[in-house]
């Protein structure tokens, strides 16, 4: 599946020594933090500048880095409340929850 036509590019680094995917929003870093088990990608916490609210930013941040879980072929489990609201919103990622996994 192929939704990067759709997406608002932005770069994403993947801090492997922090375990997180990085990206800057007016020079503020926003971050996801995760883990790894097996061929799974556990996404753990949500980091955000003090006052940031951008939720449509957010969203956009996390359908890249549902792009680049395709792109490595991992299935994604979201810890988060916020992160399984997403998946609730955006059906089209919901074949990469792993088996059993129900939003």
């Amino acid at each position: 599946m192929n939704v990067s036509l759709i997406l608002e590019k932005m770069e994403i680094k993947d801090n492997t020594f922090a375990r997180q995917f990085e990206t800057l929003v007016d020079g503020k870093l926003v971050s996801v933090e995760y883990s790894f088990q097996e061929k799974k990608i556990f996404l753990t916490r949500i980091n955000v500048p003090d006052g940031f609210s951008n939720e449509e930013f957010l969203n956009e941040f996390l359908k890249n880095i549902m792009e680049i879980a395709y792109e490595r072929k991992l299935k994604v489990v979201p810890i988060l409340p916020k992160i399984a609201l997403f998946f609730r919103k955006n059906t089209t990622y919901r074949d990469l929850l792993p088996p059993g996994i129900k939003i």
